[in-house]
C-alpha cells in the first residue's frame, strides 16, 4: 500500500485545519479574518491561499461566517468540532505496539461495479484506520482496529457489501512478510526519518536553552511540528514491534512530538489568545 500522497509540502488547507483544531476551542471557536490571514503568515502561508482554503473549508461546512463586535471572522461548526474531537484523540494518544498474540482484524468486501465509488470511500477510509491492503478487497490490521473498522461500515451503511472477522495468522508463510505485502513500511520508515531529522535539532535547542522560548516562535514550532505529526497516528496501527524493520524510526518521533507539546503548546496557547484578543479568550487547556 502506498501512502506517497501524505507526504510532500505544507497544504494551506490541513494547516488552517490544525489551527482551528488546536486553538479554536481556547478562544471560543472563533477567529478574526485578519488573524487567521497573520497567524497563518506566520506559519508561511501567503493571504490569497488562506482565504482560498477558508472558502473550501466553509464550502464543506466545516466553517461559517461569524461577525462580532462589528469584526468579521469565521467560527467552527458542529461538523467540525466532533472532526477535531476525533482528531485529538488519534493525534495526542500514544499507541503502544500491539502484541502479537493478539491476532488480527481482517476485513473483506465485495461491491458491484456499479458501486465502484463506493470502494475508494471505503478504501479511503480503511487506510485512516491504518490498516493495510493484504490484496484486491482484502485489509489487516491489529485486532485492536476492530471496533473502528466496524464502526467505519456502519458509518457509511455498507454493511451489505462487507465481513469484518478477528483472526490469527496460521501460515502457510512467514507473518513478517505478510505485513511487509500489506504495509509500505519502508516508505513509512522515511516519513517518521524525516519528521526526526527536522524536528529534533528543534527539540535539542530547547533543551539546552536557558531561557524561555518567545511565544511567537513557540506557536510556530509546535504548530508546525503538529502538522506533519498528524498523518501518522492514522497511517501506523501500531504494528508488532517484532515485525517491524529495526531500528524502527516510529518511537523516535513519537517522543520528539509528545516533549515538543509538553514544552511548547501553553505558551502557543497564550500567543494565539493574545493575537486573538483577550476578549475572545477561553480557559488554557488541551485535550
Amino acid at each position: 500500500m502506498s501512502i506517497s500522497g501524505f507526504g510532500g509540502a505544507r497544504r494551506p488547507k490541513t494547516l488552517i485545519l490544525d489551527l482551528y483544531g488546536r486553538y479554536a476551542a481556547q478562544v471560543h471557536g472563533w477567529i478574526a479574518v485578519s488573524n487567521v490571514v497573520a497567524l497563518m503568515g506566520l506559519l508561511g502561508v501567503d493571504e490569497q491561499a488562506v482565504r482560498s482554503a477558508v472558502s473550501r473549508m466553509t464550502r464543506r461546512g466545516l466553517l461559517r461566517p461569524d461577525i462580532r463586535d462589528g469584526v468579521r471572522g469565521y467560527a467552527t461548526t458542529s461538523e467540525a468540532d466532533e472532526l477535531f474531537a476525533d482528531g485529538d484523540r488519534h493525534i495526542y494518544t500514544s499507541v503502544e505496539p500491539a502484541r502479537l498474540e493478539d491476532g488480527w482484524t481482517v476485513l473483506s468486501f465485495s461491491m458491484p461495479e456499479a458501486e465502484r465509488d463506493k470502494r475508494h470511500v471505503l478504501r479511503s477510509k480503511l487506510m485512516w484506520l491504518g490498516m493495510g491492503n493484504l490484496s484486491s478487497g482484502l485489509w489487516i490490521g491489529p485486532r485492536r482496529i476492530l471496533p473502528d473498522a466496524v464502526a467505519v461500515v456502519k458509518a457509511l451503511r455498507f454493511e451489505e457489501f462487507v465481513d469484518v472477522f478477528s483472526a490469527s495468522y496460521e501460515g502457510m508463510g512467514n507473518v513478517a512478510e505478510l505485513v511487509r505485502r500489506s504495509w509500505d513500511l519502508p516508505e513509512l520508515s522515511a516519513l517518521y526519518s524525516e519528521f526526526v531529522a527536522q524536528h529534533r535539532p528543534r527539540l535539542d535547542q530547547l533543551r539546552r536553552s536557558r531561557r524561555p522560548i518567545e511565544p511567537e516562535r513557540a506557536f510556530v514550532v509546535y504548530t508546525l511540528a503538529l502538522h506533519e505529526w498528524r498523518k501518522f497516528p492514522y497511517l501506523d496501527p501500531g504494528l508488532p514491534v517484532e515485525l517491524l524493520p529495526q531500528p524502527w524510526p516510529g518511537r523516535v518521533a513519537a517522543t520528539i512530538f509528545h516533549e515538543l507539546r509538553s514544552r511548547l503548546e501553553e505558551t502557543a496557547f497564550d500567543f494565539v489568545a493574545t493575537v486573538v484578543g483577550p476578549a475572545h479568550r477561553h480557559a488554557s487547556g488541551g485535550a
